[in-house]
């Protein structure tokens, strides 16, 4: 004997279920990285971040500390090199790869995959032994198409 098959269709609005299981949320966390994006992009231009009037309430507070708690896969990207895998497969210690940019060229800053910046290399003030880099131009944050 089969079990019961449960009623789906009263199960009503999906989006009030907080955190779906990975996978399932997708659209979501992609619309909480566009707004931290939008934040930071009102950080760095030391304004207000714009604010809809949904978010201004007391569970935007919130929404906006369980976004800024949201971990972020940051990569500086100095540049690339196309090669066949006998070139690849040549490569040894000491070898040396010719990157697509030169020196002085601006790097990518690119998070979960997404570029969202450009800057410049720069060496930091308090610590010459390490380096940084200058945010020199912000992305936009709209979807390409």
């Amino acid at each position: 004997m089969n079990p019961p098959i449960p009623d789906l269709g009263n199960l009503g609005n999906l989006d009030d279920l907080g955190e779906l299981p990975s996978g399932l949320g997708e659209d979501m966390q992609e619309a909480e990285l566009n707004k931290a994006i939008e934040e930071l992009r009102g950080v760095l231009r030391d304004e207000e971040p714009a604010e809809t009037p949904s978010v201004a309430s007391a569970s935007g507070a919130a929404n906006t500390a369980i976004i800024m708690n949201i971990p972020v896969d940051v990569q500086i990207v100095l540049g690339s090199a196309e090669m066949s895998v006998s070139e690849l497969m040549a490569l040894q210690k000491g070898s040396t790869v010719a990157l697509n940019r030169r020196i002085g060229e601006p790097v990518d800053v690119v998070v979960n995959g997404r570029r969202i910046a450009c800057g410049e290399i720069t060496v930091l003030e308090n610590d010459p032994s390490r380096f940084g880099i200058k945010l020199t131009q912000i992305i936009d944050a709209a979807k390409p198409g």
